[in-house]
């Protein structure tokens, strides 16, 4: 039987951050991440195709980024605190500014 996309994902982004997936089997939601990794506490989400207006800040970011800048996006939900924003980036610059 094939392997689902979802646990090829996992299990190729386990290999690009030096991690291991973790199996499904017996864990429960928030018992533990999808990778095994010393320092990152990793979740995968695998989607056929990703919000578009992600795609495009992110985008907006990497055309502003100068030498040397690290090109992020920040989500931020009405009526949340800035806290609790999310910073997305592209998993190959993270690669490069905090190793795999």
């Amino acid at each position: 039987m094939p392997e689902k996309p979802w646990k090829r994902t996992e299990r190729k982004v386990a290999a690009r951050l030096g991690g291991r997936r973790v199996p499904v089997t017996g864990r429960s939601r928030g018992d533990a991440p999808d990778v095994a990794h010393d320092w990152l506490s990793v979740e995968v989400k695998h989607r056929r195709r990703l919000p578009a207006w992600i795609e495009d800040a992110l985008r907006q970011a990497e055309a502003a980024a100068r030498d040397g800048q690290l090109p992020v996006a920040v989500l931020h939900q009405r009526g949340r605190r800035h806290a609790e924003d999310l910073v997305v980036l592209r998993l190959r610059d993270f690669e490069a500014w905090f190793g795999g």
